[in-house]
């Protein structure tokens, strides 16, 4: 189930965040203590953040962001198109939670942004992110260097009745 941030789901974020094995791919681990001061009590509370809740524990987000300008990898003619992003706890992966939660957020997009394509950036050495992206129905666009790693870039596009393609 997604759903909003809470009070809560802050504990989660700093566990996300500072765990090694989740940001393997992502330029590592945050110091624990830094999030503790950085993270806000009610983390993410915006429009295309959810949290990936299984039976009533937060295992999870999936976030809907316009990726930054600066960064490489745009769609040509685009600049800030919205990026699928997404975190879990290393506990539940492999179980098809984050391909579930993924496509139930993109349908979230298709109904609020209908028609808009969604890109993914992910390490080419993140296999699983790289066969989730497969299973999304996301496609490469290119491959670049960033963060001493070679990135894949791929862009999800709508159907002509503006649903996501499966």
């Amino acid at each position: 189930m997604l759903r909003a941030s809470e009070p809560a789901d802050r504990a989660l974020v700093i566990d996300l965040y500072s765990s090694p094995d989740v940001h393997a791919f992502l330029g590592g681990p945050r110091p624990r203590d830094e999030l503790e001061r950085e993270v806000p009590p009610v983390p993410g509370q915006r429009a295309g953040y959810f949290v990936v809740d299984l039976d009533a524990a937060a295992i999870g987000t999936v976030s809907m962001t316009r990726r930054d300008p600066e960064r490489r990898g745009h769609l040509p003619g685009s600049v800030a198109e919205v990026e699928l992003s997404y975190l879990f706890l290393p506990e539940t992966w492999g179980r098809g939670y984050a391909t579930e939660a993924c496509s139930a957020a993109l349908g979230w997009l298709a109904d609020v942004l209908p028609g808009e394509p969604v890109v993914l950036c992910t390490q080419t050495a993140n296999e699983s992110s790289m066969r989730l992206a497969e299973r999304l129905g996301f496609s490469e666009v290119d491959r670049f260097e960033e963060f001493g790693a070679e990135q894949w870039f791929g862009v999800r596009h709508p159907d002509p009745v503006g649903r996501l393609r499966p």
